[in-house]
């Protein structure tokens, strides 16, 4: 089946020569997009709430030339991917797509880098097959359940409150607002933007916001804690090498880093002033970090 090609003025933010493929797993339609040499060595790119793989098309612009392969999917209900009813949204569901797509692609020697919720969810990609892992750039995430007496962020507070479905559906809550979480404010202005809310534009495709947003644990014995401690047996029992690259003005994670660096002491850790969307702002140190991994 060819896809529907994206508007003009979107297909121009991309870098030249990016290949659109989809997928259907468990019933579910995956889109991903492709950069570089089919040949390359592949680097498993994941996003999270509410971005699709646009979110790395810097980071491939400056790795153009390099011998990687970026696959670049987009999560169920986000993107050009399937929306699905909010109940559909779990990590568990979330976590066996993504590993269907890694198979799918017979991924070997694989570079995975997740951010937000893409840490998590690639994380458990690979659960079961992390022989597919040669390394992990990690950004602004998390690969693990929150310590005891945690305290939910404002943001992670109001998607669960009585108001959520309103602002998070009704007004296109958090993708017509993402500025809010960068360290510059003008990273994501005009088309930019416009590619962030355009997947969602319709009212009737707004449920994986919302539904990811509430997937993030509230409580000791929410659904996600089962799912986010199988994350962390991955990441804990890695062995290869791990870069994290982080934005240190990211309100909504920026203090995970030092939890993450205990976990990894032999990580190599760049730190920017960058927010949430790091990807927008520094995407130099973060290809740095995938060419490393690489050579």
């Amino acid at each position: 089946m060819t896809l529907a090609a994206f508007p003009a003025w979107l297909q121009a933010l991309l870098p030249e020569g990016i290949r659109r493929h989809e997928h259907s797993f468990e019933g579910v339609r995956i889109h991903w997009m492709e950069c570089g040499p089919a040949d390359g060595r592949p680097v498993f790119c994941v996003h999270g709430n509410p971005t699709w793989g646009f979110l790395y098309r810097e980071v491939a612009r400056a790795l153009a030339g390099d011998p990687v392969r970026l696959i670049l999917p987009d999560l169920m209900g986000l993107g050009f991917s399937d929306k699905v009813p909010a109940h559909m949204h779990t990590l568990d569901r979330h976590g066996r797509l993504l590993g269907a797509l890694v198979r799918h692609l017979d991924l070997q020697d694989a570079i995975f880098v997740g951010q937000d919720w893409g840490g998590a969810i690639g994380l458990l990609a690979f659960e079961g097959q992390a022989e597919r892992l040669g390394g992990m750039v990690i950004l602004n995430t998390v690969v693990g359940p929150p310590k005891k007496g945690f305290k939910p962020t404002l943001f992670h507070r109001f998607a669960h409150s009585p108001l959520g479905p309103v602002i998070f559906r009704g007004l296109g809550f958090p993708q017509n607002a993402m500025w809010v979480a960068q360290g510059d404010g003008v990273s994501l202005r005009g088309d930019v933007r416009r590619a962030y809310v355009y997947p969602l534009r319709h009212r009737r495709d707004r449920d994986a916001p919302i539904a990811l947003a509430r997937m993030v644990p509230d409580a000791q014995d929410h659904p996600s804690i089962p799912a986010l401690v199988r994350a962390q047996a991955v990441f804990d029992g890695f062995e290869g090498p791990v870069e994290i690259v982080w934005g240190d003005r990211d309100p909504v994670l920026g203090t995970v880093r030092s939890w993450i660096q205990k976990l990894k002491p032999d990580a190599r850790v760049t730190r920017t002033d960058a927010g949430h969307f790091l990807q927008e702002q520094v995407p130099g140190p973060i290809a740095d970090a995938i060419r490393r991994l690489a050579t």
